[in-house]
């Protein structure tokens, strides 16, 4: 299964390489041209009817993980945060190191240790280390060398009513998404784009929007859900199984109002259920896209997922299905000159 393939790979900003390659894999006979740019972005170009305006639909690649800075005496690896990774779901996780993917945990000093004013607080990055079952730093060395990334260990697995379960659902969903609309869609053309390096400063996004120049750009997200009980209404950014997320505003980016009410009445005359996203917090590609040469008219749908930036994160596969049916809906107005 594509989406399984995708959330398991490898894929932390800055180290894309294995998620590009699944990509290509998948595009590189869908597609009428496609390049990688020098950092690393995949820009692919797909030919259909032609019509008056540029379309571009993007999703980012990498996902949140963690970097080897320093091998201790005893084989401990300490290491960094790479992108928003919230320290107090650290402790205790596997993970899987470098190149080769060695087993590893994150470990911490054990509670029966800690001074009692330790245990109100989430420990500190340079409190815990990466217990790889190294018995010195030679024979670390061996496994692994500073400057290795390191993904969450985490099974992609489907339960409940309808729910999947996989680290890297931000944004692997995008992905997974746009990778079936390049297979399934023949009569229209759109650059499909896939980046580098959104959740350290949507690196990825300027240069690729540069290169294509669009009038119109479509982002593809993994989004954030917390719809939790005993909480108001109008803190809930997005709910599970009431469909595609449609963003109002983040931290870096006002959406085009005019476009989204596009959005919404091509969900509506297609019976799509969607939602509002009602946070204004994160971000994501077009922040850069919106800005870039003319500037681009963009808007974000996104599929809300649960525990977000951990190794656990939970979506519906009906808002999966339905933000899909939406994209596809979105195309076919866009080859009528209606978008």
């Amino acid at each position: 299964m594509l989406l399984k393939q995708l959330t398991e790979a490898s894929g932390v900003s800055g180290n894309e390489k294995e998620v590009r390659d699944l990509i290509i894999a998948e595009i590189k006979d869908h597609v009428d041209s496609f390049k990688i740019d020098r950092i690393g972005n995949i820009i692919a170009y797909k030919k259909g009817k032609d019509t008056n305006k540029k379309l571009m639909i993007t999703a980012h690649m990498d996902e949140v993980g963690l970097l080897v800075t320093d091998i201790d005496k005893l084989g401990l690896l300490k290491f960094t945060t790479v992108g928003g990774v919230d320290k107090r779901i650290l402790v205790s996780k596997p993970v899987l190191v470098g190149k080769e993917k060695i087993d590893g945990v994150i470990g911490a000093k054990p509670i029966h240790l800690q001074k009692r004013q330790e245990w109100t607080r989430a420990l500190g990055i340079d409190e815990l280390y990466i217990d790889i079952g190294a018995k010195s730093k030679e024979e670390a060395e061996k496994l692994v060398q500073i400057g290795d990334y390191v993904i969450f260990k985490s099974d992609y697995i489907e339960f409940g009513d309808n729910l999947v379960k996989a680290k890297a659902l931000d944004n692997r969903v995008g992905c997974s998404i746009l990778i079936n609309l390049i297979k399934e869609v023949t009569d229209v053309s759109f650059y499909g784009v896939f980046t580098v390096m959104e959740e350290v400063g949507l690196i990825g996004a300027g240069p690729a929007a540069y290169e294509v120049d669009p009038d119109i750009s479509l982002v593809l997200e993994g989004t954030l859900c917390y719809d939790m009980p005993k909480l108001d209404t109008h803190l809930i950014p997005t709910y599970l199984n009431k469909g595609p997320a449609i963003s109002l505003i983040d931290r870096t980016t006002v959406f085009d109002r005019k476009f989204r009410e596009k959005i919404t009445s091509i969900a509506q005359k297609n019976n799509i259920p969607y939602q509002y996203r009602k946070t204004s917090m994160g971000g994501n590609d077009s922040g850069r896209i919106h800005t870039t040469k003319e500037g681009s008219v963009t808007t974000t749908i996104s599929v809300p997922c649960r525990y977000i930036h951990s190794p656990t994160s939970v979506m519906s596969k009906d808002d999966y299905n339905h933000t899909y049916d939406l994209l596809k809906a979105i195309l076919s107005e866009f080859k009528r000159e209606e978008l």
